[in-house]
This record gives C-alpha cells, sequence and structure tokens, in this order.
C-alpha cells in the first residue's frame, strides 16, 4: 500500500501526508487540521521551517482560502512546526 501524498501550497511539492501540515476553511473560519480530518477546503502546507518563514510573506494562504488569514494561524503554524523537531 502506497503512502497518500498532498501537494504543498508553498513549494507545489508532492510529499507525504505525514510531512505536511493540513489547514482548513470551515463555515467562514481557518482552522489548523491537526488529525487531517476536518470537513472542508483543505490547504496542505510542507513542514519545513525554511518554508514557513515566507509563508506569512507570500500571501499563500490568502490566495488558497480567498481570504484574510489571521496572524494566529500563522503562529499556530509555527508552533507544530517547532514541536515536530
Amino acid at each position: 500500500m502506497s503512502t497518500p501524498m498532498r501537494m504543498c501550497a508553498i513549494t507545489r511539492e508532492m510529499k507525504p501526508k505525514s510531512e505536511l501540515i493540513r489547514l482548513v476553511k470551515k463555515d467562514g473560519q481557518i482552522l489548523v487540521d491537526i488529525k487531517q480530518r476536518i470537513e472542508g477546503r483543505g490547504v496542505w502546507i510542507s513542514k519545513d521551517e525554511n518554508i514557513l518563514q515566507n509563508l506569512q510573506k507570500s500571501r499563500c494562504l490568502n490566495r488558497a482560502f480567498k481570504c484574510e488569514v489571521n496572524n494566529d494561524i500563522y503562529k499556530q503554524v509555527e508552533e507544530l512546526c517547532h514541536k515536530v523537531k
């Protein structure tokens, strides 16, 4: 059985789900989907710290979700990335 692959919204690289963080837009709200099970529009981003440094500057999530993403979401993603190490 093969590992499920998803595309990172920042780098556009295909990676295993285990190497990515999923964010979801549900009912107009952006959530970090830790268990990767929440219904709604999902965006996958790499857990790589080098990529996350440019995440907020690139406004990639704003384009993906077609709305303004709150700074708290960026902080949550950063914290998750640091926990992985």
